[in-house]
């Protein structure tokens, strides 16, 4: 997800820091937008063109940040290398988080499909090299987790996300690896500043990821959260439940391994790379092994645009 917030390190200037978001109150976390064309312009115009106003008039004062070289000079929308680290060759862990998701779940076995399938989740993620990514499998390093207890509350916050990570992998996590916990319907997520997930009471997103905050979990961890889809607002057209779960988690786990800390691969705007396409050219494709799976483009910068 984006940041509200792009340093301009040449001026030493933070922009706009009265105009708080989100983003700004935990920048751990990088959300997935809830869809501008299902739910009314307010997320489009929070979360894309009012970010992209003010960024275009701060450089308009104040110059090109420092860091905006090479290639990104050329075309002013590509990704700019920040100089953090990336995830290569990394692996993607779930943790199936209440009773419902058990391993015979309809739900949980399409998850595990897409992301253990050849055909699925890992073929849209060649365009990933160019940002010095590459993958081959993104089966886990370590077992998925089925936690048949269910969060104590419906609200989960990032946290109890956290904490429930930590509680399988806190001295055993693979610094390579995403853990992605999943929460099943009738639960929601809440990302620490009050914004919600489906069936919260203030919907700003879909899914996020990030990384420990060093007390409920290491900080070289990384991990999103993956609510259950449930709301107009987090649906693609045409698609159907376990199709949007999917776009999200490739839009998450893809951002996850190309800007793990938020110090890597984003643009002058503050979007990853999934970012500058959400919610536009979603697509299903039927895999080899006979699932159809739903997915988002992703931006590339060799491409000037998305790809898929």
């Amino acid at each position: 997800m984006k940041r509200s917030l792009i340093p301009l390190l040449a001026l030493g200037v933070t922009l706009f820091a009265s105009m708080a978001s989100a983003d700004d109150l935990n920048p751990r976390i990088h959300l997935y937008p809830i869809n501008p064309e299902n739910t009314g312009p307010r997320a489009r115009d929070l979360e894309q063109v009012d970010q992209s106003a003010r960024t275009e008039e701060a450089i308009a004062q104040n110059g090109e940040p420092a860091n905006y070289a090479g290639a990104a000079k050329t075309n002013r929308n590509n990704l700019v290398n920040h100089g953090g680290p990336v995830m290569n060759f990394a692996h993607v862990v779930c943790i199936f988080w209440g009773s419902s998701l058990n391993s015979t779940n309809p739900y949980v076995v399409e998850m595990r499909s897409f992301r253990n399938s050849a055909s699925g989740m890992v073929s849209h993620m060649g365009m990933l090299s160019q940002y010095g990514v590459n993958e081959t499998s993104l089966i886990g390093s370590q077992a998925d987790v089925f936690d048949a207890t269910n969060p104590s509350s419906t609200r989960v916050t990032d946290a109890m996300v956290q904490a429930e990570v930590a509680k399988y992998f806190g001295s055993t996590f693979d610094p390579n690896t995403t853990y992605e916990v999943f929460i099943p319907n009738g639960y929601f997520s809440d990302d620490g500043t009050g914004a919600t997930s489906c069936g919260g009471t203030n919907l700003q997103y879909c899914a996020y990821h990030s990384s420990g905050d060093g007390t409920h979990l290491n900080s070289n961890c990384k991990y999103s959260i993956e609510p259950y889809p449930s709301c107009s607002g987090c649906a693609g057209t045409g698609f159907n439940t376990n199709q949007n779960a999917e776009h999200f988690m490739v839009h998450e786990t893809r951002e996850s391994f190309t800007d793990p800390f938020g110090t890597a691969w984003w643009d002058r705007t503050g979007a990853e790379a999934d970012d500058k396409c959400a919610w536009t050219g979603l697509f299903l494709e039927t895999a080899a092994d006979g699932h159809t799976y739903g997915y988002q483009p992703e931006w590339s910068n060799s491409a000037g645009g998305c790809v898929h």
